[in-house]
Parts: structure tokens; sequence; C-alpha cells
């Protein structure tokens, strides 16, 4: 279960939920590619150094430590989009950050006072977004790469209109 349904109140549902975009992945698969390929090099030239009797075991470790980084690194990004929710409830919006250590905003709805959406060209074509949800007082949040920002933008406008009728 995700942090967001334990963390209901009563008489509050989830109506649409989403993460961060895969583009947030992109630098990190980028530089697991790149650790990865020299990782193979350093291994492949190791080992057909140890064939010829001569002794390379350093360049074989070298490549086995830039192959476990290029993992870590597609490890911890994919740890970091799933680290992520973002939700409109019927009562509020509600975003967590983190794993080990969290970070969550949960706005009423009725303290909304407006929500942007910024895209760039990329992110118009790829469909992501950054959203800056405003509050009552001036105070807002920006949530970057946001996946379908637009859906989410419209589902918390939605909700604000359905709060302001009850």
């Amino acid at each position: 279960m995700d942090y967001i349904e334990k963390n209901l109140v009563a008489g509050e549902s989830v109506v649409y939920k989403t993460r961060l975009h895969w583009v947030v992945m992109i630098w990190l698969l980028l530089e697991a590619v790149i650790a990865g390929a020299i990782g193979l090099a350093m291994c492949s030239e190791g080992f057909e150094a140890s064939e010829s009797r001569d002794a390379h075991d350093g360049l074989i470790i070298a490549g086995v430590l830039c192959l476990g980084l290029a993992g870590f690194l597609i490890v911890s990004g994919m740890i970091r989009r799933r680290a992520t929710e973002i939700a409109v409830s019927n009562k509020r919006v509600v975003i967590k950050r983190g794993l080990v250590s969290q970070k969550s905003i949960e706005v009423l709805l009725s303290k909304v006072e407006s929500i942007s959406v910024n895209k760039s060209a990329f992110g118009r074509m790829l469909g992501y977004g950054d959203v800056i949800l405003r509050g009552t007082g001036g105070t807002f949040e920006t949530f970057t790469r946001i996946a379908h920002p637009d859906e989410f933008r419209r589902q918390v406008q939605q909700q604000t209109s359905a709060a302001e009728t009850r």
C-alpha cells in the first residue's frame, strides 16, 4: 500500500494519481551506459591480457566496479521515480517524495488559489511538465517533471469546484 492510501482521512478517497515522468532517469541512464561501456571494455581488456599471461587483475576489478556503478545508477533512478507519489483526493492534494527520508506536502482543496503548468518543447512532446500549486497566503510549491501535468491540473480544478458546491 502506498503512502497516500495509508494516510487518507475518514471520507477521503483518491481521485487521481501520477508519478514523476520517466524523463527524470535520462541523465542517470546516460551515465549508466557510459559507465557500463567503460566497465565492459576494461573487463574485456583484462581477460584478453590474462589469456596472454599478462597480469591485469586490476583492470578486471576496475571494470567490474564500473559495471556495478552502472547498475547502481539505474536502480537509484528507478527508486527515485517510484519514491515520489502525487495524488489528488476529494479533500486535498498530496505529494510525497523520498524513501528513507520523506517530505510530504498536503494542500487542502479549499486552500488552493491557483495551479499552473509549465512545459518545455520536449515536455510537450513527451508528456511531462512542472506544476506550480499556489495556496492561500502566497505559499507555492513547484513539482518538476510530473507525468501528465495537464490532467493533474484538470483533476485539481475539478475537485476544487466539486468541494465548493458541497
